[in-house]
Parts: C-alpha cells; structure tokens; sequence
C-alpha cells in the first residue's frame, strides 16, 4: 500500500461527509434564495460561482489534508508576512462592498475587497486569519523550543498577542467588524490550549472589559453602535425605527417566526393561496423585505429558515455542531502540541462564524456582516474554511507518524548487526 493511498484510507470520514453535506446544501440554499432574481443576471446565477469556489476548496482541502501540517515550523512566518501583506494591499488598492440601502439610505459597506482580473473580488481579511492561526500554532507551540527566552510564558504572549493585533488592527481600518471580532475568540481559545497560566488570561479579560465602554463610544460609528443598541431596545419593548435601523432585524425575526415548523417551502410552496388572484402568496424574501444585497450571505440562514421552517434549522444546526465537535475530537487526539493547537484554532474560528450570523438573524447578538460557514456565499471564506478543516484533517492523518517513527527505529536497531570492539580481534 503507497502512503498516499494509506493517507487517503486513513482521512476522518465523519468530517468529510458533513463538510459534503454543507458544501451541496449551501449551494442549493443559495439557488433557491437567488434564482427568481431575474432583475440581476448577477445575484440570478451566483449559486454556480459557489459551486465553483466549492471545487476549488476542495482541491485546497485534499492537499492540506495529505501533506504533513509539521510544514508550519518554517511556513508559519512567511505565511503571516504574506497575510498582512494582503492587508497592506486592501489599504491601497481596495474597493468598498456591503452597503446596504435601505429607504435610499446608505448604511455599513466597508473597503476590504480586492478586484482581481479574472478572478473576481477576494477578500484579504480572510486569508490573513487563516495565516493567524497557523502563526499563533506555531508561537505557542513550537517557539519555546528555538530559544530559552521563549520558555517564559509571558514573552510568548507578548508574541502571540502582536501576532494577533497587527492584522486586527487592519481589519478594524478596513471598518469590518465582524471579521475583527473574530480574532477574539480564536485568540482566547489558542491561549486557554497553549497552556498560558489562568492569571495571565484573567487579567487580558479584566483589562478588555476595562476598554470595552471606550471603544464603544469613542472606537465604533454611528452605524455599527446601532447595530448593537437597535436588538438590546427591541428586547426591551423600547421604541425603534423600523423603517431605518430596525429595519433588518424586525424582518428577519418575522421571516423565521412565521416559518412554524414545516416552513413556508421552497419557492413559497407551502404559502397558502391569494383568493383575490388564486396564485401563492409570496414569502418575505420574494418581497424583498429581507435586504436583497445581503440575503444569499450574510442573512442567508433567514431565508433557509423561512423556506424549511424550525425542522430545517434544527437539521442545519446540528450539522454544524457534529462539525465543530468533530475538531475537538481531533484536537485531543494530536500527536503534539502544535496540532492541538492548530485544530482548536479552527475549531473557534467555525464557532464564532455560526454563532454571531445566526444570533444575529433571532436577536441575541448584534448585526454584523459575518458569513456562514458553507452557506454563505464568499469565494474566498469559502477557500479559507476548506483549508482549515484540511489542516484539521491532515492532523488527524498524521497522528501516529511520531509513532510510527519510533517504531521503524526500533526496527532497524534490531536488525541491525552490532558492531565490534575498536580493538576486537576478529573471529577465524
């Protein structure tokens, strides 16, 4: 048996077949979200770019996944530098997307997109947390063995956390939010597994809470202060214009409300019919309640919802949890820290995702433009995601190489004829 063949034997089946199962599902979300819109030949055939990118991820995932993540002992840095370079990029040459128009008013839109010929528009910001995690696997996990100074748990912190604030820095200057809150909890989790000392983590969290009120009211626009205020009012029964600022959440809360729990179908299929015109009535998003712009990405788990109801979203849901469980489980069965550490990187990365797009869409967490894993449409996260999870599996593949390794050693050392004495005299 070749080794290739024996990798790809030896790959997690359990997370292939859910990644499958997301990646069809997304793209056929996506169809039916998106296939009545013949007023933009765009958005009308963007499912097929989907499936594109989706192949293209694939080809990332099996080739992360059958070569050994050990590579970032020395590709970690240059993948970082590439990262932020990227970032550097978006600052010079990026062009401004996501802005939404609501009553002819402009709101959100941020410059984190690059147009390239051929390809179509990429998003830099994702490529550079996947770079961060690779980074902070390789600060935490490998770099106290290069120098003793490392050992000390306090300067490999100081690494980390720079490693981390130069590109949440720049995804902040691009005015994306959601990405930038991402790093947080990625960040936490790779320190809570790279066995930082609690009080080290408790005093980051106590001094975070500290800056929490200034960068509210001095850090975050007009817009994006809304977006957290505008749920926290609707909970409370205060009063919001729902015709501006409300205008997305109190939508998207009646498209998933008045789903039930069979959903409203496909196409509205199970809308009952107009006895005016005899015809279906149309759901929410076919009026085009649910913002047009953002409905195939970042609220596409509204559509889902209203389309296949409560039943739907439980399935989708525990998709994902098998999913995120699943990296777990590979974490706690790496060979070495690094992997460990790689694994709950992405692990923390697919939670943030799932957690903050569908808390947004049922009024728990506040509106930010953050895609869902899969489901969304984006070219680029799409790729990113793909990649990670093939790191996730190609630690689980190469779990017993250090064994394996030790024992062809032992192998050999037995086979071996032992060699005599420097001044033995040789037997007749």
């Amino acid at each position: 048996m070749t080794p290739l063949f024996k990798k790809l034997l030896g790959l997690n089946w359990i997370l292939l077949a859910v990644m499958g199962f997301l990646l069809l599902g997304g793209a056929l979300i996506i169809y039916y979200a998106t296939h009545f819109r013949v007023d933009d030949p765009v958005i009308e055939g963007i499912w097929r770019r989907h499936i594109q990118w989706g192949v293209i991820g694939l080809c990332a995932f099996f080739v992360a996944s059958l070569i050994d993540y050990q590579w970032i002992r020395w590709g970690a840095v240059p993948a970082f530098l590439a990262g932020v370079g990227g970032l550097v990029a978006v600052q010079m040459v990026g062009v401004v997307k996501g802005a939404v128009i609501v009553n002819e008013k402009a709101s959100g839109g941020n410059k984190s997109w690059i147009d390239v010929p051929g390809v179509g528009s990429v998003q830099p910001s994702q490529f550079a947390i996947a770079a961060g995690i690779i980074a902070l696997a390789f600060v935490l996990g490998e770099l106290h063995r290069m120098h003793s100074w490392f050992r000390y748990h306090f300067v490999r912190l100081m690494v980390a956390g720079l490693v981390t604030v130069v590109p949440l820095l720049f995804v902040l200057k691009e005015g994306d939010l959601g990405s930038a809150l991402v790093w947080l909890p990625v960040f936490g989790s790779m320190l809570l597994a790279g066995s930082i000392p609690f009080r080290y983590l408790i005093a980051m969290v106590l001094v975070g809470a500290l800056a929490i009120p200034w960068l509210f009211f001095f850090g975050l626009k007009d817009y994006q202060r809304d977006r957290i205020v505008v749920p926290i009012k609707m909970i409370q029964n205060k009063p919001v214009n729902y015709q501006d600022e409300g205008y997305a959440s109190i939508n998207n809360v009646r498209a998933i409300g008045s789903a039930g729990w069979e959903g409203k179908g496909a196409d509205g299929s199970r809308m009952p019919l107009d006895p005016a015109t005899g015809q279906r009535r149309k759901t929410l998003h076919q009026l085009g309640l649910i913002p047009k712009a953002t409905a195939h990405n970042d609220y596409i788990f509204t559509v889902f919802a209203e389309q296949q109801g409560f039943r739907g979203s439980l399935v989708l849901i525990g998709l994902f949890a098998l999913l995120v469980f699943q990296c777990i489980f590979i974490a706690f069965c790496s060979r070495d820290q690094t992997g460990r550490l790689l694994v709950v990187g992405v692990a923390a990365l697919l939670f943030a995702h799932i957690f903050e797009n569908i808390g947004m869409q049922v009024q728990l967490m506040p509106i930010t433009g953050i895609p869902l894993p899969f489901i969304s449409y984006g070219g680029t996260f799409l790729v990113t995601v793909m990649f990670l999870l093939g790191m996730v599996q190609s630690v689980w593949v190469h779990r017993h190489v250090a064994l394996e390794d030790v024992r062809e050693n032992a192998k050999n050392r037995r086979g071996r004829r032992p060699l005599p004495p420097p001044n033995a005299v040789p037997s007749i």
